[in-house]
């Protein structure tokens, strides 16, 4: 469920009409709902109530501060991947003890960052990374708390590009290989094993996968309970998919996904946290758009849009699917037929939808991009140079630019040129 609808002929944000905020800031630019991001985290963090848990938003899915400050103070962990997502759920007033340090590359740097400002526990993915971990935090006479990644060589069922559990993908250790790595981590001055860590997939529609990963990380707890290491928190990643399309097909509900957590580890006593990102953010967000021009072609008609592959890379990247509709609600009736969307980028992958059915949106027009909240503004660019757009944050009947759009000269001061050319 999102907070975006039909309002006297006109498409809403919670109570905002998206009219009015286009006429603040011109488009294109994203729109991020208040009530939708809260109710969200409110149906995660109850799917796993009467266990002990905590919900730590995946936060590459959107970083922007605001979002970041509505979740983590309803409770939300963070999970961050770099220094730069370190600092931004800092910079939003998350403590570093609900914070979770993930991702394969992690610099000296970043686990010095980490240490200093306070940190629930690093995911560590390789054996180098832990001898680093365990020199750094030992140089600083400190403790690192850790989990270890586990790759347990379960199909994900989801796009080869965001599939991160098989044997052949660059994450974790081979669940194999595990036991070794902790006694590893357990011999070390600098490091306190504190869990296991596991995350086999993004935008999974399946609950099989979650299944099978969890009865191996169950089944891994008890072994290495056995040998002696205190596993008391399990960090079960994210993934659950949400719906592009407005299909029959949706994805399994929270509710089902935190009885799968229950049925699988809930008999082992571990604290449980969850790395949810697009599922918190995706159906929160809209791209909306213009239409600059309506061209016909040989055989297909164009709609072309002054919202770019740069702004919402999605589409070209990975051949998403994202709902577009008219930002005016068509007439009753109105017939629709195919058109290619496509932006002003000069290649070919700038297209969003291929004879894809609407109603016709006149020239200067608005159509909105669904399901837009997450991986948008965070994987854009300023190819070509375009300007990266305005994300705009509604709740109730008020709307706020939570990043605005850079001037020309902004741009271009950016670049220097030396005095010898």
């Amino acid at each position: 469920m999102d907070h975006f609808l039909y309002k006297d002929g006109v498409l809403h944000a919670e109570d905002v009409a998206l009219t009015e905020i286009a006429a603040a800031v011109g488009t294109p630019f994203y729109v991020y709902s208040t009530a939708t991001l809260k109710r969200h985290f409110r149906v995660f963090d109850e799917a796993l109530e009467g266990m002990d848990h905590l919900v730590c938003y995946a936060m590459k899915a959107n970083s922007n501060i605001a979002v970041l400050k509505i979740l983590g103070d309803m409770g939300a962990g963070m999970d961050v991947v770099s220094g730069g997502e370190y600092m931004r759920a800092k910079a939003a007033g998350v403590s570093g003890d609900r914070i979770v340090f993930s991702g394969v590359g992690k610099t000296r740097a970043e686990m010095v960052l980490a240490l200093t400002g306070g940190i629930r526990q690093f995911n560590v993915e390789s054996e180098p990374e832990l001898e680093v971990l365990n020199e750094v935090a030992i140089s600083m006479g400190v403790v690192a708390p850790i989990t270890v990644r586990v790759n347990p060589d379960v199909d994900a069922k989801t796009h080869a590009k965001i599939a991160t559990g098989k044997s052949e993908n660059k994450f974790g250790i081979p669940i194999g290989k595990a036991r070794d790595v902790y006694a590893m981590a357990g011999a070390m001055d600098g490091i306190e094993v504190v869990g296991i860590d596991v995350h086999i997939g993004s935008q999974l529609t399946d609950l099989e996968p979650y299944r099978q990963a969890y009865q191996k990380v169950a089944e891994l707890t008890e072994v290495l309970r056995a040998d002696g290491h205190n596993i008391r928190r399990l960090d079960l990643g994210g993934g659950l998919g949400i719906p592009y399309e407005r299909s029959n097909e949706a994805p399994p509900l929270p509710m089902d996904y935190g009885n799968v957590v229950r049925e699988t580890v809930g008999h082992l006593g571990c604290e449980i946290e969850i790395e949810p990102g697009r599922l918190l953010a995706g159906n929160a967000g809209l791209l909306v758009s213009s239409v600059i021009y309506n061209k016909a072609g040989e055989g297909r008609d164009f709609m072309i849009v002054d919202a770019a592959m740069n702004d919402l890379i999605r589409p070209a990247m990975y051949e998403a699917h994202h709902d577009i509709v008219p930002v005016i609600e068509p007439a009753v009736g109105m017939e629709q037929q195919p058109f290619d969307i496509v932006g002003p980028v000069c290649e070919s992958g700038d297209t969003f939808a291929k004879q894809r059915d609407m109603t016709p949106v006149a020239n200067g027009e608005m159509v909105a991009f669904r399901s837009a909240g997450a991986y948008g503004a965070v994987m854009s660019s300023e190819y070509n140079t375009r300007p990266m757009i305005p994300e705009v944050l509604v709740k109730g009947d008020q709307f706020a630019v939570i990043r605005k759009r850079p001037t020309f000269d902004e741009m271009i001061n950016r670049d220097t040129v030396p005095q010898w050319l």
